[in-house]
């Protein structure tokens, strides 16, 4: 249908005006049947323009796939869906709450030929692109938004703009002994490295700075006790 749609270089204007295209209030779906109509209706407009019965009949072959996998309550036809991409071949949709009171949560389509725009071979594809500002609304308007107390167990800084390199050393030590690590890579004063710790709730910090690093050992200091000592690299668990 968006193939049709691009090589007349038209869109269907007034389409939508042939039954109700436009989404459905809250309150359910319409059933398999109703799209149906709504699909020779639409369809006896698309020959109106001249236009191939293709898509129309990739449609009722969609809606008859999504009666017999049971689906058909959560689908509906709605022509006025236009997707803001070129490279789609087919058919596009557009995902949304029951209610329908936000905006789309996902939207996405067939794509048959973006693969040979990159060099490759024209491919069958269908994908989508989720609206993660919608999927967070639509969670705290349903009272499932979970509260995250992510626990990282190390905040790791370097004291010397020229002790980056061995700041990353240490974040690899800490993450091959299987322990989460929040490296800072640029030079930020102590004050900043302790505001963030706090923000992502940090069990300790390792700071790497000239002298210690010169004797083989890092700062170390337990955000929750207030405890600092100095330890070997080797010895750092």
């Amino acid at each position: 249908m968006v193939d049709d749609y691009g090589h007349r270089g038209r869109r269907p204007g007034g389409l939508e005006k042939a039954g109700d295209y436009k989404r459905k209030e809250a309150g359910g779906f319409q059933k398999l049947k109703e799209e149906e109509e709504k699909l020779i209706e639409f369809g006896n407009r698309w020959e109106i323009l001249g236009a191939s019965g293709d898509a129309v009949s990739e449609l009722k072959t969609l809606f008859s796939l999504a009666d017999k996998f049971g689906y058909s309550d959560w689908i509906q036809f709605d022509a006025s869906v236009v997707r803001g991409l070129a490279y789609y071949t087919g058919i596009v949709f557009e995902g949304f709450d029951r209610e329908g009171k936000l905006r789309a949560i996902c939207g996405g389509g067939r794509y048959d030929r973006l693969l040979s725009m990159f060099g490759g071979d024209d491919i069958p594809a269908c994908g989508f692109g989720f609206g993660d500002a919608v999927i967070v609304e639509l969670l705290k308007e349903k009272g499932l938004l979970p509260e995250l107390n992510p626990l990282v167990e190390n905040i790791v800084c370097s004291l010397d703009q020229d002790l980056q390199g061995e700041a990353s050393m240490v974040a690899t030590v800490l993450r091959q002994k299987g322990q989460s690590v929040d490296l800072v890579l640029e030079n930020k004063p102590l004050k900043w490295v302790f505001k963030r710790a706090a923000r992502i709730n940090a069990d300790r910090l390792i700071l790497v700075g000239k002298s210690e690093w010169e004797n083989g050992m890092v700062g170390v200091k337990n955000l929750a006790t207030g405890e600092q000592y100095d330890v070997k690299l080797d010895q750092l668990e």
